[in-house]
């Protein structure tokens, strides 16, 4: 009889591991289409220095793969209430900016990290990032 009542539970975790997989997914792709953004506005055009532009994008990659878990913004139920999804999404980015900034700072990536670059970055990717996913949970309430 536990049978059937484990099934369901395993596909339900299994479609919150694809939601959360998806939702991830998109989480990066924003962060990474901020940086080519602002490399685009500097006169540096991203397909002719793939380099360069991977070179930022992976230090806040890194940031927000270590940071976004960590903080739960993948826990069951984060993305369909607007007030922790808000609360959790700014927590993960303003850490995982800063993890970003310490790692492109440090010895291990070229390019520093100048005084208004910090401030850029982390607005900037605290409105995209906070924007999509609290529209997410409004839209996931929204349908039931």
């Amino acid at each position: 009889m536990d049978a059937p009542a484990r099934s369901s539970n395993a596909r339900g975790t299994e479609a919150l591991e694809r939601r959360s997989l998806a939702l991830g997914a998109v989480d990066l792709a924003l962060v990474a289409g901020i940086i080519l953004v602002g490399q685009l506005s500097h006169g540096i055009d991203p397909t002719a220095e793939p380099l360069v532009a991977l070179e930022t994008v992976v230090p806040f990659a890194v940031g927000w793969l270590a940071m976004a878990p960590l903080a739960g913004l993948y826990a069951s139920g984060v993305a369909t209430s607007l007030a922790r999804t808000v609360r959790v999404t700014t927590v993960a980015w303003v850490a995982a900016a800063n993890v970003g900034l310490i790692l492109r700072a440090s010895a291990l990536f070229d390019g520093g990290a100048a005084w208004p670059f910090p401030l850029v970055m982390t607005g900037f990717g605290l409105l995209a990032l906070v924007g999509w996913r609290g529209a997410y949970a409004v839209y996931v309430r929204s349908r039931g």
